[in-house]
């Protein structure tokens, strides 16, 4: 059993910031790699970014250069800094994590409840 916490989500006004953490616990044997997702009402689920094992990064085109997402190996938390936020980026932000639970294991996409991320113009 894997779980995964999130936290960091609210309501931030135009240009504000703000930081989101996520931390794994539970069966985890190996970590592929980590990432944000996010999803508006309406709209499907995308990648905002994600950090791989060997600790490169990958971003959505809407958010380079405003967000940074780090990993914390020790703590198998991964983080995502978001700065200069804007009324586009309101949505519901869910963790993601791709990990094996066993050696001989597949490794599995495990997903967090969410955060609501609010922006307001």
């Amino acid at each position: 059993q894997v779980h995964l916490v999130e936290s960091g989500g609210g309501l931030v006004q135009a240009g504000g910031s703000l930081r989101l953490s996520c931390a794994a616990s539970g069966s985890i044997f190996s970590i592929n790699g980590m990432g944000w997702y996010r999803q508006a009402p309406g709209k499907q689920r995308e990648l905002v970014a994600a950090i791989s094992s060997d600790g490169s990064t990958n971003y959505a085109d809407s958010v380079k250069g405003r967000f940074t997402i780090s990993r914390d190996r020790a703590k198998n938390t991964v983080y995502l800094q978001m700065n200069s936020l804007q009324p586009e980026d309101t949505a519901v932000y869910y963790c993601n994590l791709n990990a094996r639970d066993g050696y001989f294991r597949l490794p599995i996409d495990y997903w967090g409840h969410g955060t609501q991320v609010t922006v307001s113009s």
